[in-house]
């Protein structure tokens, strides 16, 4: 599966790479998002609750950066587990750039995947991932643009749903998959130096949620 485009963010990159940094930013603008943790300066793992027809499950995906040109872009490979839901994997190489009116960020994603997700079709599945895509650049186009967050919402408020193929797929519980019990605003303050690969985490989440639903819902 593939997947490439272009996303017009309406504010200057410094204010992008502000917001990138801010975790509970990222939080109200990932659909269905529970938790992000950073592992290191090029790893770090989130916690999606998904819907997809009747396969629902929470994901937990793992994200590595490489390649990185700070801060021109650079590649993120990961891999979303959901249970007997169902697995992707995949890498995307990310672009961003200044532009007249705003920033620009571009992405070329690869990206494949397995279990009950597989069974649903690409058909719904990449019809999916272009639709939470979508929101996620909207919800945090709005935040930026505005310089203000929004109240969260928890993640059985705001489920990732699809409509479901003729074929009828068994409903899948969702995985036990804890919480994390450290709050997003505990993590370190980030650094002004734009060139320490720790401040391309945040950029990284952004760029794992494109991949992310590409992989696995």
């Amino acid at each position: 599966m593939q997947m490439s485009g272009e996303e017009l963010i309406n504010a200057p990159r410094a204010k992008v790479w502000d917001a990138l940094n801010d975790p509970e930013i990222l939080r109200q603008s990932i659909p269905g998002c529970q938790s992000v943790e950073k592992v290191s300066d090029t790893e770090f793992t989130a916690t999606v609750k998904v819907k997809v027809g009747p396969v629902s499950a929470n994901f937990k995906g793992n994200v590595t950066l490489s390649n990185i040109d700070a801060p021109n872009g650079y590649t993120i490979t990961g891999e979303g587990k959901g249970g007997a839901a169902g697995f992707g994997k995949g890498s995307a190489d990310i672009s961003l750039t200044d532009s007249d009116d705003g920033t620009l960020l571009s992405y070329d994603a690869n990206a494949s995947v397995g279990g009950k997700m597989a069974q649903i079709g690409s058909r719904l599945i990449d019809g999916t991932a272009k639709k939470l895509a979508g929101e996620f650049f909207a919800n945090f186009n709005d935040l930026v643009s505005s310089g203000e967050s929004t109240a969260s919402a928890s993640p059985e408020d705001t489920p990732i749903e699809a409509a479901a193929e003729s074929a009828a797929i068994e409903s899948v519980p969702e995985s036990s998959t804890p919480k994390s019990d450290t709050p997003p605003a505990a993590e370190k303050a980030p650094s002004p130096d734009w060139m320490r690969p720790g401040i391309l985490i945040p950029l990284g989440i952004l760029a794992a949620i494109i991949l992310f639903y590409l992989a696995g819902g």
